[in-house]
């Protein structure tokens, strides 16, 4: 109990002593320790990198999540480790998909309509489910890294951060001690309080050897700042490809629907396309359909053959879709067919790369 109480005694009056330095700094212009030019700019540099992550991640968490009272409900259930019944509420395009299937079942599915919102709602349920995973993967592959960051390594170089600044207080009051001791006109006062100048300088040598001891830990973790740096550029370029995956389906998916919804091909490799209503003499006359260029090819293709032959590429193809292959003019490929392939598709190879390719641009041998 005794231990306890001189413990609190010296921490109070090693507060009290900082208090006081810190004050004199403030006000009084006091002399303090300076940090070398370097420490300084790692010190700044973990600021900057500790303000610019967390508006990274406030801005990722509300690009995943735009609704800041569902991001504040799962950060509840988060840190009460409990789980939603019912697997969470379905996001935006998975109610609009529900939405509409309920109103092809109202509506019948055999009417144009209920069959046009039928045809959607199964587009935009898997846009949804797309986009539920586009979320899990960002939250495990970037969020979570860089909220453990922020949480750990941050943290605790703050922590240190605030140790160096307390030592540096205690130096800076050692020193204040020790300078009054050696002055002429205090002298004798500060013999008959107990202070001498061995004591002082012996309470100088001590607290520059802790501060210099805590300067070296704190200058060890923000020289770790680097590491975080790539770290986290390996999470964004997580995003990026996640990002990039979605998007390209969610491509595919909604070209396909335009196909389905309109009766013609209007995607790559199309053959018309549908324009707004033109003006004829006056009077709005009905959709005009706009040919679209096309390659010249094609030729010795039929839909039902699902052998192997040689093809020779009649233009220049520059694939867009995850699975498209590019290739040159007067390329020569081994083609065939694939069940349940693209009509105006049909998979190619070269050198042992393989892709889709439009036929339109290619011509039998």
């Amino acid at each position: 109990m005794d231990f306890s109480f001189k413990k609190i005694a010296s921490e109070a009056g090693g507060f009290f002593s900082r208090a006081k330095q810190l004050t004199e700094e403030t006000f009084l212009k006091a002399e303090r320790t300076e940090l070398d030019a370097n420490f300084e700019q790692l010190l700044q540099r973990a600021d900057k990198t500790e303000e610019h992550t967390r508006r990274l991640l406030s801005c990722i968490e509300s690009y995943l999540q735009p609704n800041p009272t569902v991001r504040m409900e799962e950060v509840f259930y988060e840190k009460l480790e409990l789980k939603k019944d019912g697997g969470g509420r379905m996001n935006n395009l998975e109610s609009l998909a529900q939405a509409m299937n309920d109103a092809s079942e109202e509506f019948g599915t055999s009417t144009p309509y209920g069959s046009s919102l039928q045809k959607v709602s199964h587009t935009e349920q898997k846009l949804g489910q797309a986009e539920r995973e586009l979320v899990q993967q960002c939250a495990s592959q970037t969020l979570l890294p860089i909220r453990r960051f922020l949480e750990g390594d941050m943290r605790t170089i703050q922590k240190e951060r605030k140790v160096l600044n307390s030592k540096r207080l205690d130096l800076d009051a050692c020193k204040s001690r020790l300078k009054k001791a050696k002055s002429a006109e205090t002298q004798q006062a500060g013999k008959a309080s107990g202070i001498t100048i061995e004591q002082a300088e012996a309470d100088v040598r001590v607290a520059q050897a802790e501060f210099d001891k805590q300067a070296e830990i704190t200058k060890l973790l923000l020289e770790g700042i680097q590491t975080a740096h790539n770290n986290q550029l390996k999470c964004i370029r997580d995003f990026v490809e996640a990002q990039m995956s979605f998007y390209a389906q969610a491509h595919q998916l909604m070209a396909d629907l335009q196909r389905e919804l309109s009766g013609t091909v209007t995607y790559r490799g199309s053959s018309a396309t549908v324009i707004s209503p033109v003006q004829t003499n006056g009077q709005t006359g009905k959709t005009a359909v706009q040919e679209s260029p096309k390659p010249n090819g094609g030729q010795g293709f039929t839909t039902n053959d699902m052998g192997t032959k040689q093809a020779r590429v009649i233009l220049d193809y520059d694939a867009v879709m995850p699975g498209e292959m590019t290739v040159k003019q007067n390329d020569i490929l081994i083609v065939y067919r694939l069940p349940g392939m693209d009509p105006d598709f049909i998979m190619a190879e070269r050198n042992g790369v393989r892709g889709k390719v439009p036929i339109s641009y290619l011509e039998a041998l």
